[in-house]
């Protein structure tokens, strides 16, 4: 278990683990069974409280390096360990209770190989127990668009270029986690290119012993503080008022008021103008700010414990200024709650 490769490997497999009995020794095998064999596997135990050691300690081979943590210090210490003691040129990551497909590390490899300016490449996946294949957008840009809305880079997918995060003196935020992945992608997007292969390499698992699940609050706060960031890239002037009502937008539209409504339109305004240099592709960008008027909009009218008529009428009142409007089966709705002064 503990023997090391002679020559430094092609990939450092990284995969933090705690308390995974029940998949892990589906997980290892998945990796031990890859086409391309060129790889040390750092496995990062985080004090596990379950039989997760002792299955991995049954495996006998000499390309798996057991590190056991004498206390729980979380997901993104593990990262950050791995990533110190990784010798590889690329990093694989990997989850203890997820499947590689057999080619992904093959694929993944030819591909950062065939393209020296790509730094992080992940795949689409498929939900283990179900039909359903996630899609990611392939290209740079698009994926740079999507990170607007949020995370789309599988974890677990990815394998990224060890010496673009050693340069960069890059590595997991403590702070963030459980989104750390998606704070590291935007910390990373504009220091290299990113893609996403469109095929399914990975086969992800969802239960509830996740650390997403149990700390979806905490999640949220660092995903909100993360899209924070992302539009701290464009070189954008807001007053006090507007990066208040900026911040509601980018939480999901939480405490929106009828006010920060015509606030709001003067921050879409900016936004367009700031993206002058193209940092984001511009007809897509247009896209997202119309889905931020969007979130603006449904988050006062219609996601809304109380309705009285006013409600109605202040719809009416700025309709013909949006660029997004309801459609007429929401319109109805909102008009007859508001004048039966609906509660929820």
């Amino acid at each position: 278990m503990d023997s090391y490769l002679n020559s430094p490997p092609k990939i450092t497999v990284l995969m933090p683990v705690y308390n995974c009995q029940l998949y892990i020794n589906e997980a290892i095998n998945s990796i031990l069974n890859q086409t391309e064999k060129d790889f040390e596997f750092i496995i990062i135990d985080d004090a596990s409280t379950d039989k997760t050691v002792s299955i991995i300690k049954k495996f006998n081979d000499s390309r798996i390096q057991l590190i056991q943590k004498p206390i729980n210090t979380g997901l993104s210490n593990s990262l950050n360990l791995g990533l110190q003691l990784a010798k590889g040129k690329y990093i694989a990551r990997m989850d203890g209770d997820d499947i590689s497909l057999s080619l992904r590390f093959a694929k993944q490899v030819a591909f950062l190989e065939a393209n020296q300016n790509v730094i992080v490449c992940g795949t689409w996946f498929s939900i283990i127990g179900s039909n359903r294949i996630i899609k990611l957008p392939e290209d740079h840009d698009a994926i740079k668009l999507a990170f607007l809305k949020g995370n789309c880079m599988a974890h677990p997918s990815v394998m990224m270029r060890r010496r673009s995060l050693d340069e960069l003196h890059i590595v997991y935020d403590v702070l963030k986690e459980p989104a750390e992945d998606y704070d590291l992608w935007v910390r990373l997007i504009s220091k290299g290119i990113f893609r996403n292969l469109q095929e399914v390499l990975l086969h992800y698992r969802i239960h509830n012993s996740q650390v997403s699940k149990k700390n979806g609050a905490k999640q949220k706060q660092s995903v909100f503080e993360t899209k924070r960031n992302l539009f701290n890239l464009l070189e954008l002037e807001l007053l006090s008022d507007e990066r208040i009502v900026l911040n509601k937008v980018l939480n999901n539209g939480l405490d929106i008021n009828y006010n920060d409504i015509n606030v709001f339109k003067k921050v879409q305004i900016k936004l367009l103008k700031s993206n002058t240099k193209a940092l984001y592709e511009p007809i897509g960008f247009k896209k997202e700010m119309l889905n931020l008027e969007k979130i603006v909009i449904n988050s006062y009218f219609l996601k809304r414990n109380n309705f009285v008529p006013k409600t109605y009428f202040e719809y009416l009142k700025i309709k013909y200024s949006l660029h997004f409007k309801l459609d007429i089966k929401s319109e109805i709705k909102l008009a007859l709650k508001s004048l039966i002064f609906y509660k929820s």
